[in-house]
C-alpha cells in the first residue's frame, strides 16, 4: 500500500494563538490521530525540531493509503486542516533504497 507524507507549517495567525487555545487544537488533532488509529487506519504523526529539541520546523504525517485521493479525502479531516491552522502540502513517498522503518 503506498505511502503518503502530509508536511505542514502553522500559519501566521496561528502562532499569534494565545498558548491555551494553540494546546487545545494541538490535542484536538492529536485525538483525531488516536481515532483514525483506533479504526485501522496505518499512520504517524508528529513535529519537527531543532538540535537543541526546539520545535518550529514543523509538523509531519505519515499514512498509508490506496490512492492519493483517499489519503487526502482522510488528512483533510485533521482538525488542524479545517481549521485553517496549518499550510499543508500532500506528497506519495516511493522510496527506492533502503528498507521501511518499523
Amino acid at each position: 500500500m503506498p505511502l503518503f507524507i502530509k508536511t505542514e507549517r502553522f500559519t501566521k495567525e496561528t502562532l499569534c494563538l494565545p498558548a491555551k487555545q494553540l494546546h487545545a487544537h494541538l490535542a484536538a488533532h492529536k485525538q483525531w490521530v488516536e481515532k483514525l488509529q483506533a479504526s485501522g487506519e496505518n499512520l504517524s504523526s508528529g513535529y519537527l525540531v531543532d538540535a537543541e529539541k526546539k520545535p518550529g520546523g514543523g509538523g509531519v504525517l505519515v499514512i498509508k493509503a490506496n490512492s492519493y485521493d483517499e489519503a487526502q479525502s482522510i488528512i483533510k479531516k485533521d482538525p488542524m486542516i479545517k481549521n485553517n491552522l496549518v499550510n499543508w502540502h500532500l506528497q506519495e513517498w516511493i522510496p527506492v533504497a533502503g528498507k521501511l522503518l518499523s
